[in-house]
């Protein structure tokens, strides 16, 4: 197996790991679930902290939700589009979830990492602006500017260390989709007309 295929194989062996384990997990953890020898790992890496890194650049890479983004296309009605895209986004950063204290841990202030998740955020939030825009006149804010709105929404529904996931985490996607094209405030019921019959 060329060293390429090897990183790639190792790498996709260890996000699963990372995302249960944390840190802590082994390099023998990670060499059994690749199917090869621990040896292989520091001949491929030059230790665990470089795997890891590695793995947690992959685990945070943005292209494989941007192309679930563009395949909902735009030819269904903007509520159908955006719970689609709220199911997606939910499903990736409730995978990720353990691992948004890794990379403090892990590599403390690591630029090249910090940049990267930056890039992570815009190539996301391009991609729902992306589906928004055939409806950019419908809308009082800008789709780029309404995409960042869905994807705080879908965040602090996901991540409970907000401090308020309690009674954001129960909501569902199409909840989530009505809170930001529709508001708070609950339809009220339309009031009896006090007008006699004539």
């Amino acid at each position: 197996m060329a060293p390429e295929d090897r990183r790639a194989a190792l790498i996709a062996a260890t996000i699963p790991l990372l995302r249960e384990y944390g840190t802590a997990v082994s390099t023998r953890q990670i060499a059994e679930a690749a199917g090869v020898a621990e040896g292989t790992i520091f001949g491929v890496f030059p230790d665990k902290a470089s795997l890891l890194r590695a793995a947690l650049m992959s685990a945070f890479d943005p292209q494989r939700a941007v192309d679930a983004l563009a395949a909902i296309g735009t030819h269904v009605e903007l509520r159908a589009r955006l719970v689609k895209a709220v199911t997606l986004m939910r499903k990736g950063m409730q995978a990720n979830a353990n691992l948004v204290g890794a990379p403090g841990k892990l590599m403390g202030d690591d630029a090249e990492f910090h940049e990267h998740m930056v890039k992570s955020r815009h190539s996301i939030a391009g991609g729902l602006a992306a589906l928004i825009e055939p409806d950019r006149d419908r809308l009082r804010r800008s789709p780029e500017a309404t995409a960042q709105l869905l994807l705080m929404l879908v965040a602090v529904s996901v991540h409970r260390g907000f401090g308020h996931g309690g009674e954001f985490g129960d909501m569902d996607d199409e909840e989530i989709v009505s809170v930001l094209l529709d508001g708070l405030l609950v339809r009220p019921s339309p009031t009896p007309s006090t007008e006699s019959p004539s």
